[in-house]
């Protein structure tokens, strides 16, 4: 593929953030009198953990750790570094890829962490309703909805430490975003304090509103650069009454998409996730990970997983039967008989990136491109990056149902354990043009944060990087919040 991409000036793209101060003795000397010693703290021991991106790749400073208990002292920090023109950084379980929670090197700015906001408000079963504090727990969450017979159908691997606010922040995604979407069709609406400190209250479930722009909807997705969520108001389903998992061998990406359409036909409603993993992402969760078995017998070039579910009531999805009219496509498929079984498939899934960790450094994307198209990316562009960069790898896993690849370039055999920071760049930049060409976008799930800003400003239209720079100077005219991150 050749690729023709405008060099742009991105200094004249990029964001002219304002002059901000240093928090001065006096307002961290109120900030503690307001928050009290659970809520404030400048030991380096207790800011260390809030420091570091979950990848450690990014590394900073910061004045203090406020840890606000409520909204109201919410209210209280952001109008006091308003006034003051202090950075704010807010922070939910610190679970991101893309350093979009850490603060700089400077120091100057104060880590908001929202953990100890964990109540759930109210879960209205009538209503499939929760209302969340933004510190809530995912894992916590899904287990109290299950007491109630209900779900929040987002899940992903981080679910024991991703917060809703968090998870609100960056659009989360996972791998039931082909039946229920992302985080943005999963929230009815926030709570949240604007960058003047003024309170934002959107918590109604309503079908119908036409007040003007959403501005839950600009929060959502916007990384903490237009104000911090504390709470947030999500939709629940009825819990599943039975799955059907299965695992099944592919000649090709192409064969895999066919048969996801044909699934969707027999099982309306039904499919909730459809992986798609490589050979070479089960062999080295094989090679990695211990008490992990082969689905199927023999190896086949490319694998799906699939998962099927129905509500309490319902009989089993007859994923067996549906499978049956595609024997055409299928080289082998496996059905889990139990849950165990089941559990073990979604293991393999689940620990491709860890296997990948402990084989060696890679340089990883987290991009979409149209369903339609993701097929004929994933191999073509996986023989234009090892053939243009020779030794590398490329492992491209991920959703198929949304176009969602995590498409990992592996270094050479032999490669320093530095590989990504002194040799991943080149690489990095030509994905991201493949994926552009492809009408695609460089953050699928992940967002911006700081590793992919300058590549937002190379390649986004100027329209687009316009509207981001005006509105965030609306909201945040004095550009305190969760500066360097996004624009």
């Amino acid at each position: 593929m050749e690729i023709r991409t405008k060099a742009p000036n991105l200094d004249a793209l990029r964001y002219a953030a304002p002059m901000l101060a240093a928090p001065t003795p006096a307002l961290l000397d109120a900030l503690a009198a307001r928050l009290g010693p659970h809520g404030f703290s400048r030991d380096p021991h207790e800011l260390e953990p809030y420091l570091t991106d979950w990848r450690g790749r990014y590394h900073g400073k910061a004045a203090a750790l406020l840890s606000p208990a409520n909204r109201d002292e919410v209210v209280a920090i952001v109008k006091a570094c308003a006034d003051a023109k202090v950075a704010i950084v807010p922070q939910g379980g610190n679970t991101g890829m893309v350093g979009g929670a850490t603060p700089d090197a400077t120091g100057g700015a104060v880590v908001l962490s929202l953990k100890r906001m964990r109540a759930v408000r109210t879960i209205d079963v009538a209503a499939d309703l929760a209302i969340c504090e933004a510190g809530v727990v995912l894992a916590d969450l899904h287990a109290k909805a299950e007491d109630l017979g209900r779900r929040f159908p987002l899940s992903l691997g981080a679910k024991g430490s991703a917060t809703i606010g968090g998870l609100c922040s960056t659009n989360a995604g996972g791998v039931q975003v082909l039946r229920f979407g992302t985080m943005r069709s999963l929230v009815h609406g926030v709570e949240a304090v604007l960058p003047d400190g003024s309170l934002f209250e959107d918590l109604q479930p309503l079908k119908k509103d036409n007040r003007g722009y959403s501005i839950s909807q600009l929060l959502i997705g916007a990384e903490g650069t237009l104000g911090v969520i504390t709470a947030a108001s999500l939709r629940l389903y009825p819990k599943i009454g039975a799955r059907t998992v299965a695992w099944i061998g592919l000649a090709s990406p192409e064969n895999a998409l066919i048969l996801l359409r044909h699934l969707e036909r027999k099982l309306p409603e039904r499919i909730e996730s459809f992986e798609l993993v490589p050979k070479s992402a089960l062999d080295l969760v094989l090679q990695h990970i211990p008490n992990v078995q082969a689905p199927l017998a023999q190896p086949h070039p490319w694998n799906v997983l699939v998962e099927a579910t129905v509500p309490d009531g319902s009989p089993a999805p007859d994923v067996a039967s549906a499978l049956e009219d595609a024997l055409d496509l299928i080289e082998d498929a496996a059905i889990a008989a139990n849950e165990t079984q089941a559990e073990g498939m979604w293991r393999i899934r689940e620990s491709i990136s860890e296997a990948e960790k402990k084989d060696g450094p890679a340089a990883k994307h987290d991009i979409s491109v149209p369903v339609s198209a993701m097929p004929g990316f994933v191999v073509r562009g996986a023989a234009d990056i090892e053939k243009r960069f020779p030794g590398t790898r490329v492992n491209a896993f991920g959703h198929l149902g949304d176009g969602n690849i995590h498409f990992n370039v592996r270094a050479p055999v032999g490669a320093p354990k530095d590989w990504v920071d002194t040799s991943s760049h080149p690489i990095t930049e030509h994905v991201h043009d493949l994926v552009t060409q492809a009408g695609g976008s460089i953050s699928a799930e992940h967002g911006i944060g700081q590793m992919k800003r300058d590549e937002l400003a190379r390649l986004s239209d100027p329209a687009r990087m316009h509207a981001l720079r005006a509105i965030k100077t609306a909201l945040d005219p004095h550009g305190i919040m969760n500066p360097g991150k996004l624009l």
